[in-house]
């Protein structure tokens, strides 16, 4: 510590990523990166990009990204914010949605970032817990509050929330801005995008690390009501005009843009985790639910931290969270290849 930091500083506490090892023949199931890489048509773009334009200033506006999203949701670009990366993205809707007297509200097994951004922006919070399944009870969160978020599906739990739900939610909850965390939807949970244009107070996040592969990139979105994006550009422009790169944006617009190979990529995804789950399952591994590109399974003979450090001695690493408690059993697996589930398996076979 210094006695030269802001007081805040002290106070803090990051987000801790998961682990990015540099190691050689490596099955890494620890951060959910999509185990294809991205769209032929991304690279073309990327390679058209290194040109002489590049001395000059990114579009500050990102307009083309904008339009190729909007186009995609069947939404108007001024329903479109773009940033680096969703957790930014998140960052500002933390900045300029949730600072009131009220405290923001989300599950209390959730994406670790959220009491990270409280602490930042000096936002009180309360913690809803999950029931007994991990699932989120809309019920817990109809009282008073200075918003609400949470992803769909949940992370690091993977269990999807019902449409219907997230719109009784929205229905009992006017007052106060409601953020679905969308970053894993496409594998398999129903978009609350679709809701958009009925609720005001409606802004859902997307990240294209996930579904489309781009997690070197750093491009996420948000999508909502013009009132909420002014918002959040507001807050960008107070911060940094030009977080999305030249590189950044032709890669996502490309993105986008190439529906046949991101449908098959998530379908991949969504066969190899179906048939994970169950392979897990005839070992005794209990399986929770999940509409996310990873699962969370715990197996009742053996403990969480214990099996994280057996397959590591096998070059596989995993995401084991020590609290809360309940969860310590669990083990956040990522979807990767077919061979590597089959190399996951057959590690397990000989550790269970």
């Amino acid at each position: 510590m210094s006695k030269y930091w802001s007081p805040i500083v002290h106070q803090l506490t990051p987000y801790v990523p998961g682990e990015q090892p540099k190691l050689t023949n490596l099955v890494k199931l620890n951060t959910n990166e999509n185990p294809y890489g991205p769209s032929p048509k991304v690279i073309a773009a990327l390679q058209a990009e290194a040109a002489e334009t590049l001395r000059l200033y990114p579009d500050p506006n990102s307009d083309r990204l904008k339009t190729a999203i909007a186009e995609y949701h069947g939404l108007q670009n001024n329903q479109v914010f773009v940033g680096n990366g969703s957790d930014e993205v998140l960052a500002h809707a933390f900045h300029a949605l949730f600072q009131h007297e009220q405290p923001l509200l989300f599950p209390d097994i959730t994406y670790s970032f959220y009491p990270v951004y409280c602490g930042l922006y000096g936002i009180e919070y309360a913690p809803i817990a999950l029931n007994e399944r991990f699932e989120i009870n809309i019920d817990d969160y109809l009282r008073p509050n200075g918003g609400i978020i949470f992803p769909n599906p949940n992370a690091p739990t993977g269990i999807p929330l019902a449409l219907s739900e997230i719109e009784r939610l929205l229905k009992a909850n006017q007052h106060s801005v409601v953020v679905v965390d969308e970053a894993y939807v496409d594998f398999g949970t129903e978009s609350a995008v679709q809701l958009i244009q009925q609720y005001p107070n409606l802004l859902v996040t997307h990240t294209l690390s996930k579904a489309r592969s781009l997690a070197g990139l750093r491009v996420g979105y948000a999508l909502g009501h013009p009132d909420l994006i002014e918002a959040l550009v507001r807050v960008k422009d107070s911060f940094n005009s030009y977080p999305i790169d030249r590189f950044a944006e032709a890669g996502a617009v490309a993105a986008m843009q190439d529906h046949a190979y991101f449908n098959q990529a998530c379908a991949q995804v969504v066969a190899t985790r179906t048939h994970l789950i169950k392979e897990l399952q005839a070992l005794g591994f209990e399986v929770l639910p999940s509409g996310a590109n990873f699962i969370f399974a715990q197996h009742p003979a053996h403990a969480g931290d214990a099996l994280t450090a057996k397959l590591r001695e096998q070059n596989i690493i995993v995401r084991h969270f020590k609290k809360p408690s309940r969860i310590a059993p669990y083990l956040r697996i990522t979807i990767g290849t077919d061979a590597q589930s089959e190399y996951l398996v057959n590690a397990l076979k000989s550790i269970v």
